[in-house]
């Protein structure tokens, strides 16, 4: 499945970001003396955080998936959007913009227009709550992603302001926000692919993508752990992550290398992977990874 590079952190909502206040929680305040974005006053850098994002699967290349297994939509598996007055501390409202950035994806493949608003005013309020929203543009991306027509300028949009905003709060000290708008997304699409994939066991290509994440979550961990001797909830996080893992490691991911070869798509010519790779997972492995993602996230969405 291919990896795009978008962001599943502001997946869908956010179009670009300004100046931030200062917030009650410390890790996200704007002075660097004051805030645990850094470790010893040293940032992650721009490339770090940028390569680890470029092996995250977007939400919305999930919920295609989703939609393709020939499930209907199932608003059960998301986070309602009537808990974001639920989320006092920054760092909740990080990790549930995120859940909420794949919840509207979801609803967008399923052209669920009705929920997608609601989503979108939920998103709006949290972006505003972490003075990232005075340059969220809710018109435009209202239009975009109430319309899977235009699911291709969604994606243009979200890929190219992500490093924008990405920039930005590298500048404020604050690349915490990205690490866990990720989180949170990521950790939403997990939840609801094995939800579907429980109800759906024969379907080989979702269980293999349960077992890819793998890989995704050690990226996830690396990511948390430039932030777990200055943060609590951060190490908090990481070590219900590293429960999760855990029970990754039963997971077996072998890699067959062959040559890339090009060819011309649409009069471009591209080059082709033509590795393959081989994932053993069982059901009862789906099962646990199920009920620790489910953990993990009932925590986040309380």
């Amino acid at each position: 499945m291919r990896i795009l590079l978008i962001g599943l952190i502001l997946a869908l909502f956010v179009t670009a970001c300004g100046s931030g206040k200062k917030t009650d929680d410390p890790i996200f305040t704007e002075d660097p003396k004051d805030s645990s974005a850094t470790s010893e006053g040293t940032p992650i850098s721009k490339e770090v955080i940028g390569d680890i994002l470029q092996q995250i699967p977007s939400p919305l290349e999930i919920s295609v998936l989703l939609k393709e297994s020939g499930k209907k939509y199932n608003p059960t598996f998301l986070n309602s959007p009537d808990n974001t007055s639920k989320y006092n501390s920054n760092y909740k409202k990080a990790l549930n913009l995120g859940i909420y950035g794949t919840d509207l994806g979801y609803t967008n493949i399923y052209e669920q227009n009705q929920d997608g608003v609601k989503y979108m005013a939920s998103i709006k309020e949290l972006a505003n709550g972490l003075s990232i929203g005075q340059f969220f543009d809710i018109e435009t991306i209202g239009r975009l992603a109430t319309n899977s027509k235009n699911l291709d300028s969604l994606l243009l949009i979200t890929t190219q302001n992500f490093n924008t905003i990405n920039s930005y709060l590298q500048t404020q000290d604050r690349a915490n926000l990205s690490v866990l708008f990720l989180t949170g997304g990521w950790l939403e699409a997990l939840h609801i692919t094995c939800g579907v994939a429980s109800a759906n066991p024969t379907n080989q290509q979702l269980k293999e993508t349960i077992g890819e994440q793998k890989i995704i979550l050690e990226n996830i961990m690396l990511l948390l752990s430039f932030y777990k001797d200055t943060d609590q909830n951060m190490a908090s996080l990481l070590k219900d992550m590293e429960e999760l893992k855990k029970i990754y490691d039963k997971v077996k991911i072998t890699y067959t290398y062959k040559e890339s070869t090009f060819e011309v798509v649409d009069g471009v010519m591209v080059i082709k992977d033509n590795s393959t790779s081989t994932i053993e997972i069982t059901p009862e492995d789906i099962a646990s990874i199920s009920a620790a993602t489910s953990s993990i996230r009932n925590k986040i969405i309380a």
